[in-house]
C-alpha cells in the first residue's frame, strides 16, 4: 500500500507542512507514526479519503499511481478538468475555484505539456489561456477539435485578449469565453453548466 509523507501531502495541496502537521494531530487526517520515530506516513486511500471530504481537489499524479480496482479513486469521468494556463497564478486561482465544486483538476503551463495530457486523460472539460509561448491557445483548440477522440471536450478560454481574438477562439469551438480578470461565480456556473 503507497503512503505519503507530510511534505509530500502539503505539495498536494498548496499548503505548509505544518498544516499537514495541524489535520494529522487534529485527526482530520488519518496518519501513522513510524516505529522508533517521530515521523508519520498516511495511506493514499486515507489521503484520497481527506481530500472528498474536504472537498479539495485530487492531484491526477495521484490517480495514475493507484490501482484501479480501488474505489476510493473511482472518479466520474465528468469531473476531470485540465487548467491550461502560463501563469502559475492564474493556474492557482482558477484551481482554488474549481476545488469547492468537488472536480479533479489537473494543470498543464504550455501547449505541449498540454496535449500530452488532453491524450492521455481525456479531461471532460479544459480551461485554456490563448497566449502562450510555442503553441498558444489557438493552436490547442485547433487541435483538439481536430481529433476523434478530444473533439468533444469542453473548451472554457480565459484571456485577457482584446474580444475579436475572444470571439475568434469561439468560431475555432471553444463552448465559452471568460475574459481576464475572471469573476470566480461566472467561472464556476459556466463550468456547472458546461458539465451538466
Amino acid at each position: 500500500m503507497k503512503t505519503l509523507k507530510p511534505s509530500e501531502i502539503a505539495f498536494y495541496c498548496d499548503v505548509h507542512q505544518r498544516t499537514v502537521s495541524r489535520w494529522i494531530a487534529q485527526g482530520q487526517l488519518k496518519g501513522h507514526k513510524l516505529p522508533g520515530r517521530g515521523n508519520y506516513r498516511v495511506l493514499l486511500s486515507d489521503f484520497i479519503l481527506f481530500l472528498q471530504t474536504q472537498n479539495m481537489p485530487m492531484p491526477t499524479e495521484l490517480l495514475s499511481n493507484t490501482n484501479e480496482d480501488e474505489e476510493a479513486v473511482d472518479t466520474p469521468s465528468n469531473k476531470r478538468i485540465l487548467i491550461i494556463d502560463d501563469e502559475t497564478e492564474i493556474r492557482n486561482a482558477i484551481r482554488r475555484v474549481l476545488a469547492k465544486g468537488g472536480y479533479v483538476i489537473d494543470t498543464a503551463a504550455d501547449g505541449f505539456q498540454a496535449g500530452v495530457k488532453i491524450l492521455r486523460d481525456k479531461p471532460k472539460l479544459i480551461t485554456l489561456d490563448l497566449s502562450m509561448p510555442g503553441l498558444d491557445g489557438f493552436d490547442v483548440l485547433t487541435f483538439i477539435r481536430a481529433q476523434p477522440e478530444t473533439a468533444d471536450i469542453k473548451i472554457v478560454v480565459i484571456s485577457g485578449l482584446p474580444d475579436a481574438e475572444l470571439h475568434k477562439a469561439l468560431e475555432l469551438g471553444a463552448n465559452a469565453v471568460l475574459p481576464k480578470p475572471f469573476e470566480n461565480t461566472q467561472l464556476i456556473s459556466t463550468i456547472n453548466n458546461l458539465l451538466k
